[in-house]
Order: C-alpha cells, then structure tokens, then sequence
C-alpha cells in the first residue's frame, strides 16, 4: 500500500506548503498540494465550519484568479482537519505556488461580505460556516509561516525506520 501521508512524520511535520503527490494524466501532471495550516498532534484542529469557510473562499479566489484558474483542479479540506489538499495543473513545486497561496491567505484574511455560495440551494452545509474565526486562522498562517516560509515548511519529514 503507497499512501504518501502514511509515510510521513506527522510528529516532525510543520506547518507549510508541501508537494504531496504528482500524478501523470494523459500528456499532463497533476501536483496535489498539502498545505498544512495546523502542526498535526501538536495544535489544534481547525473547527469544520472554519475547513468549510476556506474550501469555499479559496475555490473561489483560485477559479477567478487570471493565471491559476485554468490551473485550479480541485480544493478540499483534509480529513485529520489540519489543512486544505489543491490540486493544480503542471508540474510544480512548493516554491512555485508559495507567492499564489499567500495571495490567496491574504484574500481570505481579509474578505468581507458574504460567503460565495453559502445558500442552501449552492451547498450541502451552507449554515455551516464561520467567516470571522476564518479570518483569524488566515491572518496567522499569512503572518507565521506564508511570509517566511523557510526549507522545513515545504520539505516533507520522512518517517525512519
């Protein structure tokens, strides 16, 4: 069994961007994207309300961005609640789509108004949102990791042994 994640050490892994798969289709690549908000084991989870708010503010910006809409394959939250899986087209790495993804944090820390898509008839959870802890969980991953991203924040650990 090949699970990426599995191999992973959760115990070292910081919070950052990291390549979690590539995979070939037709005469393409897609580069799915872990981008780890919370250090897992370590802190605490994101609130599904708050995964909820991001999955639909960051499908949004990416799918209206001019470069990286046709680029945008999929956003989804992960299932441990530490973070969002993007898949983009290409082949890319972490630095590649590091100045995107701040961009990205930025809009979301900073958006006002209504949630995009946040109406019974556009969601299977639309009561299940919260714009404003959003802002503030965006806001710190811009601030503490977005901004200075360093080796270790886009660099999987590997378990040993």
């Amino acid at each position: 069994m090949d699970v990426t994640s599995f191999g992973i050490d959760h115990d070292r892994l910081l919070r950052g961007i990291y390549v979690s798969r590539k995979d070939t289709v037709g005469n393409g690549m897609l580069t799915t994207f872990d981008i780890r908000m919370k250090e897992p084991n370590r802190e605490m989870v994101m609130d599904t309300s708050v995964m909820h708010t991001i999955e639909h503010l960051m499908a949004t910006f990416l799918r209206a961005h001019p470069q990286w809409a046709e680029k945008t394959i999929y956003v989804g939250p992960m299932g441990c609640r530490t973070g969002m899986y993007v898949i983009f087209k290409g082949d890319l790495e972490s630095a590649d789509v590091a100045e995107i993804l701040k961009d990205c944090y930025q809009y979301m820390a900073d958006f006002e108004g209504e949630i995009p898509a946040a109406k019974s008839a556009m969601c299977g959870n639309y009561l299940d949102h919260n714009l404003a802890i959003t802002k503030i969980e965006c806001k710190k991953f811009v601030e503490e990791v977005l901004s200075c991203l360093k080796a270790e924040n886009m660099e999987y650990p590997r378990q040993t042994g």
